[in-house]
This record gives structure tokens, sequence and C-alpha cells, in this order.
């Protein structure tokens, strides 16, 4: 039975990719599974469940980065002698675990940080080039010297070699109800860069115009100030209703039977070559998409023929692609039920898990 080490200090323990998709598929193929994560940094209960030990680690946040990434290397250097993989998800804890001398080291690559650091308000703008051309001089290190798994087929482009894909894919329900035509819902973590100003701009124009029939509600929680505070705006002149954090499976519940699903998502670098996730979990539970023209968003939309694309940074198109919507139900339904089949035929995790666990099996037996 394989023993295996998952560890991040940046992202929610409750990360969807992490915690929802990885590590069940690893339990559910027979690996033990230890889960170091910043569980107090982010208020998060430590789970409980039969194959899993979960250590807690500080949180990795903003220009205070440190201290997470030495608490790492000391829980690593003690740790990874009793595991099989030590499978990391921050870029940060590469470098960070150097000289540790591990069997095996596995970097999930989730982001492009070097095209991300444009949206990161804690790096001083003059910094920024500089630090991203460090990131690509990093990675190319990486590549050297560990195996690397990555959630984008895109992010191909950034490696030298090729590296096996475990895309963001979602559990995709048989059957699916029809889309309501009383709320709007959007999913994920929210900051001004993925559109929550816009959010609260529609969510005023679509109460307006239906007179309070039709209401935006919001499924994650802020990452910045200004996000928490336009949302909390909005909430409280009762134009939309912001949920805050949710974990993942009981969000995914709360999408079924929206009229549509939002994703606004600012033209930044980091955005126009990644699949947002958001998108393929609306297509799965049936749900119809308004998204911004991301190129990928876009190629997944239009190929399934299950949304609209509204202009970036147009809130009037936004609300007017979801009150036209409203009042065409077969259209919803027609772009509902094509999303759902979309889901079904591309972007199931019941057939990426088995492959993702296969991998990690394969790095055993080359060890």
């Amino acid at each position: 039975m394989p023993n295996i080490l998952v560890v991040t200090v940046v992202h929610d323990p409750e990360d969807s990719r992490i915690r929802h998709r990885q590590i069940p598929a690893l339990l559910a193929d027979g690996w033990q599974v230890t889960y170091a994560a910043p569980f107090r940094g982010y208020a998060r209960p430590e789970p409980h469940v039969p194959g899993l030990r979960t250590l807690d680690l500080p949180r990795a946040q903003g220009r205070h980065r440190l201290a997470a990434a030495r608490a790492a290397r000391s829980l690593v250097r003690a740790e990874a002698p009793r595991h099989d993989l030590v499978l990391v998800h921050d870029p940060e804890l590469v470098p960070a675990l150097a000289g540790l001398r591990l069997g095996t080291l596995v970097w999930d690559v989730h982001e492009d940080p070097a095209a991300a650091l444009v949206a990161k308000e804690w790096l001083p703008g003059p910094l920024r080039g500089v630090v991203g051309r460090g990131w690509r001089a990093a990675e190319r290190l990486a590549e050297r010297r560990h195996p690397l798994l990555l959630a984008e087929y895109a992010y191909q482009d950034r490696f030298a070699r090729p590296h096996p894909v475990v895309p963001n894919t979602v559990r995709v329900p048989e059957t699916v109800p029809e889309p309501g035509t009383d709320r709007v819902v959007y999913l994920g973590t929210v900051t001004m860069a993925r559109g929550a100003a816009e959010m609260a701009d529609v969510a005023r124009i679509v109460r307006e115009r239906t007179g309070g029939a039709c209401r935006i509600e919001i499924i994650g929680g802020s990452k910045d100030d200004e996000a928490t505070r336009v949302l909390a705006a909005a909430a409280a002149a009762g134009d939309l209703t912001w949920s805050g954090f949710i974990p993942s499976d009981r969000a995914l519940g709360m999408l079924p039977g929206a009229l549509a699903g939002l994703s606004l998502l600012h033209d930044l670098p980091n955005y126009r070559h990644s699949r947002p996730t958001k998108i393929v979990e609306y297509f799965a539970h049936g749900v119809p998409v308004i998204t911004t023209p991301l190129p990928v968003a876009v190629e997944l939309v239009e190929s399934a023929g299950a949304g609209v694309v509204v202009p970036f940074g147009d809130p009037q198109a936004a609300a007017a692609a979801i009150l036209a919507l409203r009042e065409d139900p077969a259209r919803a339904r027609a772009y509902a039920a094509a999303g759902h089949a979309a889901a079904r035929a591309a972007y199931d995790w019941g057939v990426a898990g088995p492959q993702f666990t296969a991998t990690l099996r394969g790095l055993l037996r080359s060890d």
C-alpha cells in the first residue's frame, strides 16, 4: 500500500483540485495519504477520513511566505522518509525543499506563476518582471530535477519536455434538472480580477429589471479587500446573496437548477490559456454559461454550444444575456443539455481520476 505526502502552504485545504479530486482518488486507489496544509490559517477543520492523516502548516500569504516555506521544509524532512512520494502544490515549495535528497518529489503545476504576478497586489509593480523571469528559470530547473503534473495542456509550452496533464475535471451527475428562472450563480473564489465589481453591477441590474424575481448567488470566499467591500455592499443593498466559502462538495450541490453560471474573469495573462474550472462545473450540473471572451473559455462554451460570450468589463451585456435567457426557456434548456453532454463526454473526473493515480503509480515503479 503506497504512502504519499501531499503538501501546500498556499492553497485552501478545501481546494477542489487537491482535497475533493486528487485525495479521494488516491484513497480509492488504496493509497495512505498524509495531507499537510494550512488548516488553522484558513480556519478549516481537519477532515477525519479513513486512510487520511492531516498535519497543520502555516499559511503563505502576501509578503508573509518565508515562515511557511521553512515550516514546510522541516515537516517534509521529518515525514518524507516514511512516504513513497511527496506531492507539492505550490511553486515556492520546489526551491524550499531543495537539498533534502527526497526519493521522489512531484510538483503539481496549478497555474502560471509568472503570468499571475500581474494580479498580485502585494508585489510592487517594478519587481514583477524580475520575479517573473526568476520563476521561469526556477521552472526550467525544477523540470530537470523532478516529475511534473500539469493542470492545463497549454502549460506544456513553458517546459522543454512533455509532462502528464491532470486537468481540472469534475464528477458529472448522470442526470440534472432543467434551468430555473429565479437565480444565477457564481462558484469560486472572488477577486476584483475575477469580476467582483461586474457581478455586483449585474446583480443590481437584474434585481431591478425583474423586480427581485431573479437574484445572483455568489458561492465562494473573497481573496482581496476590495472584492470583500464590493460584495458586502451589494449583499447589504439586497442586490445579491453572498454565502462566502462553502466546501466544494456542498457548493456543487447548489448549482443545479440555476438559470445561468457566471465567469466574468478579466483579460489577464494567467487567465488567457487556463480553462476556468467553474465553466466545467456549470456544464456538469446543467447550468448555461455566461463568460467573458478569454480564448479557452470561448472555445469551451462555443464548441459545446452551452452558453453566451459577453465583453470584458460590461455588466450591462452580462445582465442582458441573463434576462434574454430568462425570457427564452427553450434556449436555456438547450444550453444546459449541451453543456451536460460535453461534460460527460470530455470533462469527467471519473475518467481523469484513475489516470492521475496510475501516473503516480508509474513514478513508484520507475523510482
